[in-house]
């Protein structure tokens, strides 16, 4: 089995979904694991609380971009709400190998972006609201 999920994560390093910039983004994010120099930016389009685009850019390790990749296509068409309770075990769950510590940190990098982003776009549309 878990050589379906190297295969999985092949594929996304090799043919990425959801790659490029956004020009039309709301909001955007970019960090950078500083052990490893992954680097990954992500830039959404958020429509009434739910994701209607999204797309990334960076450099780094299969994991980092591959786990960008694989988080675009689950977050697209979620409410803010619903990517908020997207945690670390579901990002390993949808990886499927087991992580070293160091990997582990390259697999969180792009969740770690992606809520950077949701919680910016939540709070300044609460701003908004008062």
């Amino acid at each position: 089995m878990d050589d379906l999920y190297k295969e999985v994560i092949l594929d996304h390093n090799q043919h990425p979904h959801n790659q490029g910039a956004l020009p039309d983004a709301t909001h955007s994010f970019e960090d950078v694991n500083p052990l490893c120099g992954d680097r990954v930016r992500m830039e959404l389009r958020v429509e009434n609380g739910i994701v209607a685009d999204v797309r990334f850019t960076g450099k780094g390790c299969a994991i980092s971009q591959a786990t960008a990749s694989m988080l675009t296509d689950e977050i697209k068409g979620k409410s803010l709400d619903e990517i908020k309770h997207i945690n670390k075990q579901a990002v390993l769950d949808m990886l499927g190998i087991p992580l070293g510590l160091t990997r582990v940190k390259c697999a969180l990098l792009p969740l770690k972006v992606i809520k950077a982003s949701v919680y910016g776009i939540q709070e300044a549309e609460e701003d908004d609201d008062n």
